[in-house]
């Protein structure tokens, strides 16, 4: 493992493979560190990043606030996460670079197609988080972070958040009681003592605003559909289908996205035998 400051934060990050370089942001949701493409769901099924690392450059990192990398208390956006991967772009001296999101990565990597495609050779969005379950469970999430703060200063959530990584290594997405900046605070003391020392009411506001900004919708959160029309970085998209990845987020991107391509096998299809060589074969025909 290696660590980058990009944008500011420092970034835990992977390299493995050779070939062309393939970005990779991290299933998971709030809890999506690099490990995951190796141990979460269909993708330690099909064992999609080892199959890539064969062909390709992997570069898989810690978003911000999730595992080892740091974090920042501000409004945190889909384009702050933007900033973080190029950021790491710039710190390995790569000029354009496939990117692949899962689950709640393939968000900011069609934010990144938005913001910078001109450092995109292609991108693939498997699993797209979204629908009205994934918006309806991530506002109760973050409400129950906050439920928790009614009853318990910060400086108890801060407590709470280092005594969990004594025992376990939940984050956020498992653990909602110690909030966003969780995985942080476990493993930086300095930030802890600035997270507890903050305002409690400018802190409320600023989780609440996080909330309803960042999943501001009932399908695929991210870019917004008029800039994501405008998109021309080559696009495979593979849906999921369940309460977190609704199929629907999945079309949502077909619709938006003009040059793309869309995997209509259902998930009990997508296997080891298929789905790696699926996303090879699209991942070739753009160098």
């Amino acid at each position: 493992m290696a660590e980058a400051i990009c944008d500011g934060i420092a970034t835990r990050y992977e390299v493995e493979g050779a070939g062309p370089p393939l970005l990779m942001y991290a299933p998971g949701g709030f809890d999506g560190n690099l490990e995951k493409w190796r141990t979460a769901g269909s993708y330690k099924r099909i064992g999609i990043f080892d199959r890539l690392a064969r062909h390709h450059t992997c570069i898989a990192f810690d978003r911000r606030e999730v595992g080892l990398s740091g974090g920042r208390l501000e409004r945190v956006t889909w384009a702050h996460y933007v900033r973080q991967a190029r950021g790491l772009l710039d710190h390995l001296k790569i000029e354009r670079a496939h990117f692949m999101g899962g689950c709640m990565g393939c968000s900011p990597v069609a934010m990144f197609s938005v913001m910078n495609a001109e450092r995109m050779l292609s991108m693939v969005l498997y699993w797209p988080v979204g629908g009205v379950r994934y918006r309806m469970s991530t506002h109760a999430r973050f409400a129950a972070h906050l439920a928790w703060l009614d009853d318990h200063s910060l400086e108890e959530v801060a407590r709470l958040a280092k005594s969990a990584g004594a025992a376990h290594d939940k984050g956020f997405g498992a653990d909602p009681r110690i909030g966003p900046w969780g995985a942080v605070i476990r493993h930086d003391d300095d930030f802890a003592e600035r997270f507890a020392a903050q305002d409690p009411a400018r802190y409320r506001a600023l989780v609440e605003g996080m909330a309803r900004t960042l999943v501001d919708r009932d399908t695929a959160p991210g870019p917004q559909p008029e800039d994501l029309m405008q998109v021309d970085v080559p696009a495979l998209i593979i849906p999921g289908k369940d309460p977190a990845h609704a199929t629907s987020a999945a079309r949502y991107f077909e619709e938006c996205l003009a040059n793309n391509e869309y995997w209509d096998v259902p998930p009990e299809g997508q296997t080891a035998e298929t789905a790696p060589d699926r996303v090879l074969e699209f991942l070739e025909k753009f160098g």
